[in-house]
């Protein structure tokens, strides 16, 4: 079952008196539980293509069917809650607020959807255990490694039990080691049933996934299956 479909997705963006095409009529589906590796140069669209199937930005033609429901056409509140409901984001640079600590980090999804405090710090916390971080709840980002750190924001990214993964380049800031656990971390979450997609220019990342999708000028230049799903 598809639970990403994308038909004849286009991106314009207009710069000065210029309009750039960034994706041009990309169409593919993700299965539920799959694992789907982006590939491409800088300005192959491959970020653009993220930022969509994330829901943090619209297509500018096209149809986008995210979990069975058709959201190309959403509004920003009703696309922050599908976002909210559906999405974990991983990025490059961690995004973690250095005065809060990795407890607090990781309960910020969940206070902007209003659980209870309570709560928020049980959930917090087993996601945080999840990521073998647990006994570093109270300490600040600069009290950690960069694996700890990216380890942080993917327990932040569980906590709201998203139905998908997206990660940026989630290994780009990490030594090869690191990167090599980090990916151990995520081919575990898709035996729980996670669906993942990451976006990513090496290939050792890449070669994790069931299936890696290659672009090239906004466009799919192959799409081509690696592994099955188990």
């Amino acid at each position: 079952m598809s639970i990403i479909e994308l038909n004849q997705i286009s991106k314009n963006y207009v710069m000065g008196t210029e309009v750039v095409q960034a994706l041009r009529g990309v169409s593919f589906t993700v299965e539920s539980g799959e694992y789907v590796a982006i590939m491409g140069a800088s300005g192959s669209g491959k970020s653009t293509l993220m930022h969509i199937i994330g829901c943090l930005d619209k297509p500018s033609s096209g149809e986008y069917i995210l979990g069975g429901k058709a959201v190309q056409n959403c509004d920003d509140d009703e696309l922050a809650a599908v976002r909210n409901r559906m999405v974990g984001f991983v990025f490059q640079q961690f995004n973690l607020l250095p005065h809060m600590t990795a407890l607090q980090n990781v309960t910020l999804p969940l206070t902007y959807a209003g659980v209870a405090k309570e709560t928020r710090n049980d959930r917090a916390q087993h996601a945080l255990s999840l990521v073998g971080l647990s006994d570093r709840h109270r300490h600040r980002p600069n009290q950690l490694s960069g694996g700890q750190q990216q380890r942080v924001s993917i327990a932040r990214a569980l906590v709201n039990n998203p139905k998908i993964l997206l990660a940026d380049e989630p290994t780009g800031a990490l030594d090869s080691q690191t990167a090599a656990e980090l990916m151990q971390l995520i081919d575990g979450l898709i035996l729980q049933g996670v669906t993942v997609v990451v976006v990513t220019h090496d290939p050792e990342t890449a070669s994790h996934a069931h299936r890696i999708i290659r672009v090239k000028d906004g466009l799919i230049l192959s799409d081509e299956r690696i592994k099955e799903k188990i």
